[in-house]
């Protein structure tokens, strides 16, 4: 498979300067995204099977992977769950296709959100890993407006080499993900 746009763009222009602006020596410990992970709970799955054939499905367009069913892992009264009901869907992202969907979602979809002033910078767990909300999967070019059932949010999960979340956020900064100031 060829390198995506953003791939070659991290490895010609964006290692580089991280290696210059980090002070780091060895190329090799240059953080770089080890891979992102889209999770869609879909909570009424319990009740219709159907809404989560439909999640499956929007996850599949969006990723071009076929997602994961998760499932509760225990039981939860007040939730009216109980342990091995399918609760959602996941799919991870590796490689070439990791790096298509975060230019996808960089430069197609994030710019779609209405009235959209930037992602949050607070969405980093204190490992250098950033987490990101999305209200609706109908930003995404790959969802045919017309066939959603209903809109669904999702959680996207970037799991990057850096240590520290400033390290995560240059890095992110420099592939292109918009940041509020």
């Amino acid at each position: 498979m060829a390198k995506s746009r953003l791939h070659e763009k991290y490895e010609k222009e964006i290692a580089p300067a991280l290696q210059k602006e980090l002070g780091v020596k060895n190329p090799m410990a240059v953080p770089k995204v080890h891979k992102v992970v889209i999770n869609m709970g879909v909570g009424e799955g319990r009740e219709n099977a159907k809404v989560l054939d439909f999640a499956t499905a929007d996850l599949q367009s969006i990723s071009g992977q076929k997602p994961i069913v998760t499932r509760a892992k225990k039981s939860i009264a007040n939730f009216k769950l109980r342990e091995g009901v399918p609760i959602g869907a996941k799919v991870t992202l590796r490689g070439a296709r990791m790096y298509e969907f975060l230019d996808r979602l960089i430069n197609v979809a994030l710019p779609r959100v209405r009235d959209f002033k930037g992602v949050p910078g607070k969405g980093f767990d204190g490992r250098g890993n950033y987490a990101l909300g999305l209200r609706e999967q109908v930003i995404f070019p790959e969802i045919v407006y017309d066939k959603v059932d209903k809109i669904r949010g999702m959680d996207i999960n970037i799991v990057t080499t850096a240590r520290t979340d400033e390290d995560a956020k240059a890095l992110l900064a420099h592939l292109g993900m918009p940041f509020r100031e």
